[in-house]
């Protein structure tokens, strides 16, 4: 019999994550605490999203809205990698950089952690940035899926073309 398979892939579903960037400027343009405060966000290019506010805590403010709007459309945080307010002329800008793929430093301890910790004689092949973790039976695979989402790792993480 051929060992059944899964993927663990990051990948970033990029309408709900432009869903959310709409509400919130949907958001701050309404809210009171927003006003006069010259606050926006909007995207930078394929990978960022900048936002602008005339103080810092404004800027955080609006990041705050942000990462409540990727909740609720049931995204991680996780892929929101965000920098720090930064003055530029009179207002202050931040720059959130969207984190996608699983990087070589990452797939190399996601390895790891399913050799050590994860039931014997499943294999994890790192493909790109991407993992694909087989065995012969399909209830190690359930079981190195729970392992994974018991960790704390610092990537989100989807299970796919389970098999």
């Amino acid at each position: 019999m051929a060992d059944s398979s899964f993927d663990i892939v990051s990948k970033i579903d990029r309408q709900e994550v432009d869903n959310a960037l709409n509400q919130t400027v949907k958001e701050i343009g309404h809210r009171f605490d927003f006003k006069g405060t010259g606050a926006s966000i909007a995207w930078s290019g394929q990978d960022n999203i900048e936002i602008k506010a005339n103080s810092e805590e404004r800027a955080n403010a609006a990041l705050d809205v942000f990462k409540e709007k990727v909740v609720k459309r049931n995204l991680s945080l996780k892929i929101l990698d965000a920098g720090e307010p930064k003055l530029s002329g009179k207002e202050y800008r931040m720059l959130v950089s969207l984190k996608e793929g699983i990087d070589q430093e990452n797939a190399k301890k996601i390895s790891k952690l399913i050799r050590d910790e994860g039931p014997k004689g499943i294999k994890a092949q790192i493909q790109g940035e991407e993992l694909r973790v087989s065995s012969k039976k399909k209830d190690d695979l359930q079981d190195v899926i729970s392992l994974l989402k018991g960790k704390d790792l610092d990537i989100a993480l989807q299970f796919v073309n389970y098999r």
